[in-house]
């Protein structure tokens, strides 16, 4: 049988989601311990980044390229098959999973993709096609979730990428006691069409270097 937009639904709301060990491989269900989450309020951009986000290097868009930003996070040695694409595709086609794109001009430049449910987002995976770009929309998605009301942020593992924004583990139980309450608050995504990346009085500043 393959994998359903419900199931992964189910499973999000309860601290699990799915991974294939390899393209072709099977699927597996995981929930860490401990588990990676994104403090909204806390989170630090980089100096660098903050400048290059000045610039205006990228403009930001929310589901309008949900499909190219997918395919553009499924490496070959992704743990994205073909049948989580096609899942998540579903999830997308009725609003609950979203996207967010960094585009130079007309071309994609970078894009993240994850679950919104309630007021909880569980991200799924980055990628990137011009430096920054990846860095740069995941400054525009915590943006866009601070506005719209989103308490979790749950980024399933910790990176060295993840760190430099704040980033950091809790135990698999204090997570679970954080996305019960987040589940049952509403969180509206709106529609697709452009975001911002910048807002001074909203953004820690740089630490210093």
């Amino acid at each position: 049988m393959s994998l359903t937009a419900a199931e992964i639904v189910i499973a999000c709301s309860a601290g699990v989601f799915p991974m294939a060990e390899d393209r072709n491989g099977p699927l597996v269900w995981l929930s860490p311990d401990p588990r990676s989450i994104l403090p909204l309020e806390q989170f630090h951009v980089p100096r660098r980044l903050a400048q290059t986000l000045r610039s205006g290097r990228f403009r930001f868009t929310t589901d309008l390229a949900f499909e190219t930003v997918i395919d553009g996070c499924a490496r070959p040695d992704t743990w994205i098959s073909p049948e989580i694409r096609a899942a998540y595709v579903d999830l997308h086609r009725r609003g609950i999973a979203h996207s967010v794109e960094a585009w130079q001009g007309d071309a994609l430049a970078g894009g993240l993709y994850g679950v919104h449910l309630g007021a909880a987002f569980m991200a799924e995976s980055m990628f990137h096609a011009a430096r920054d770009a990846s860095k740069a929309a995941l400054v525009a998605l915590v943006r866009h979730l601070r506005r719209i009301g989103v308490t979790l942020c749950d980024t399933q593992f910790l990176t060295p990428h993840l760190a430099q924004f704040g980033a950091l583990e809790i135990p698999r139980a204090d997570y679970l006691a954080r996305l019960r309450p987040a589940l049952e608050l509403p969180a509206p995504w709106g529609p697709p069409g452009p975001l911002t990346a910048t807002n001074g009085s909203q953004e820690r500043p740089p630490a210093p270097q």
